[in-house]
């Protein structure tokens, strides 16, 4: 049976109420195979969700959305998200940290998404408003989920990108439990 096409925007959204879906999952979850499963899928649909719209949609937008401040943000807002994914798919449920940077992380997410979704003023209303052909956008959007879907499966999540941070060396602290014993 073919798919029925959505406009990017309707795509946009779906990827949205399944990844607010799957941290309402998260935060009912109890052990640890659970908490670990729902956590690759999360990491997975935002590797896919940000990649969409930094290939495509926001690509689109620049220049014709009124705002163009909005689109930075977004991509900052990515950026901060994708450390999180990086470091909980090198993690376990059993680390010090694991349900926090969850939480942090489905915090982001979802004002990334009101953000997004904003009535009138978030950047899906200002793609409208600009003509955008989101017709072709949606199109565009789910050939290549449907690609990433499938290199994903063969190959596993990409190397996280970011693209908004830039020229920073970290260095790596004590964990917070050995520096309070130290003290």
């Amino acid at each position: 049976m073919a798919r029925k096409s959505m406009d990017a925007v309707a795509l946009l959204k779906a990827d949205h109420r399944k990844v607010e879906d799957l941290f309402d999952k998260f935060e009912k979850a109890r052990e640890a195979e659970r908490k670990k499963a729902l956590v690759e899928e999360i990491c997975t649909e935002l590797c896919v969700h940000t990649l969409l719209e930094e290939e495509i949609f926001y690509p689109a937008c620049q220049g014709k959305v009124e705002d163009e401040d909005v689109v930075h943000e977004s991509y900052v807002e990515h950026d901060g998200a994708k450390v999180l994914v990086a470091e909980l798919m090198q993690s376990s449920p059993d680390d010090e940290f694991y349900d926090a940077k969850v939480s942090v992380l489905s915090e982001e997410i979802r004002h990334h998404v009101k953000e997004e979704e904003k009535r009138g003023e978030g950047l899906f209303a200002q793609a409208k408003a600009a003509g955008l052909d989101l017709d072709a956008l949606g199109e565009r959007l789910m050939e290549r989920k449907q690609e990433l879907m499938e290199r994903i499966k063969s190959d596993g999540l990409p190397t996280i990108e970011t693209r908004s941070f830039t020229g920073h060396e970290l260095r790596q602290g004590r964990p917070v439990a050995s520096a309070a014993a130290a003290d």
